[in-house]
């Protein structure tokens, strides 16, 4: 038998960097994201050898292990030993387990769509197929988020796990103690097909770690830098903005304020934004696009913007010409994680 899941990618539309800590706890964060018809993919098979057998089809990485009850936390596949971990110790009583892990994403590692976060919201689905365990959608998000930022100690935020497991368009409420309330937007279905059809969506062939600047960011926080501060309370207020011209179907609205929403980002950490992004930015702009952004953290990956009426076509022809990048054709969907059962 095969056990698979698949788990979509975002769009961090707006309020991105309120959801980590301690602005979260203090100020309580808000964000609104939107997942795409990009994924990531899991599947196990059992195996009766005695081995754990580790397949990255993306970078070709293929690791094995002797079947034991705790691997060794390693790059480069830190995820699946993790989550391997994790699991057996809270849900197989401590007892190893054998099979192979096949793992695969639509886009580049680090390209600011939550890629991370998402693997192991996937990988997590396809163990709870295969050993039926009994979790939720708050359950899964919440444990990918442990599993990723307290065992593993990777740093970020909230979003990205509750995104990926609930899909949809939704706005997300973070406060003290780690809870999230995940509100999702009933959006009429017009209003989708034209926001999708006036987004682009732009890799920059640059991947990044967003590691340090969500480190800056927090420090920013801590120290009670009066600049950053501002930006994030800034950032937070355009995600209720943009949730409601969103729900009002007001689309070219929606596209000014992510404008303004970039603005403010920006001066959330230094490295947010760099002189390709600015030029990449500008070049859109120059050529229809109202508004936009990074999504993610910032630094590269991928960035998307709103392009009204039919100047898409545009703004694609001039990014293109910058030979800096590739386009991406992008539909929002509505299902979060999924998993299934197959045979051979």
């Amino acid at each position: 038998m095969l056990y698979r899941s698949k788990a979509p990618f975002r769009l961090g539309i707006a309020g991105g960097g309120t959801d980590v800590s301690p602005y979260s706890d203090i100020y309580g964060g808000a964000i609104l994201n939107v997942t795409i018809d990009l994924y990531a993919h899991a599947t196990i098979r059992p195996l009766d050898n005695g081995k754990i057998r580790f397949v990255h089809i993306n970078d070709g990485i293929t690791l094995e292990f002797d079947s034991v009850p705790k691997l060794p936390l390693t790059e480069p596949l830190l995820f699946q030993c993790g989550v391997y971990n994790s699991i057996v110790a809270k849900y197989n009583n401590g007892k190893p387990l054998s099979f192979e892990l096949t793992t695969k994403m639509d886009v580049p590692t680090g390209s600011g769509l939550g890629t991370s976060s998402t693997m192991v919201v996937a990988i997590l689905g396809a163990f709870v197929e295969w050993l039926n365990l009994p979790l939720g959608k708050y359950d899964i998000a919440k444990y990918a988020y442990e599993i990723e930022r307290k065992d593993l100690n990777m740093a970020g935020g909230k979003q990205d796990q509750y995104a990926a497991t609930f899909g949809g368009v939704n706005f997300m409420e973070f406060k003290n103690e780690d809870i999230v309330i995940v509100n999702p937007l009933n959006v009429d279905q017009n209003i989708m097909e034209e926001w999708a059809l006036n987004t682009v969506l732009f890799y920059t062939n640059k991947q990044r770690d967003s590691s340090n600047i969500i480190k800056e960011q927090v420090d920013n926080v801590k120290n009670n830098k009066e600049s950053s501060l501002e930006a994030m309370h800034n950032v937070k207020s355009e995600a209720f903005h943009i949730k409601n011209c969103l729900i009002r179907g007001e689309l070219s609205e929606l596209g000014k304020a992510l404008n303004i929403s970039w603005i403010n980002k920006k001066k959330m950490a230094r490295n947010i934004s760099n002189e390709l992004i600015d030029s990449i930015y500008d070049a859109a702009t120059r050529n229809g696009a109202i508004g936009g952004k990074i999504s993610g953290a910032g630094g590269g990956g991928f960035m998307f913007f709103y392009c009204p009426g039919n100047s898409r076509y545009k703004v694609v022809e001039a990014l293109e010409k910058m030979d800096v990048g590739k386009i991406y054709d992008v539909e929002f969907c509505n299902q979060g994680l999924i998993s299934w059962t197959t045979t051979d």
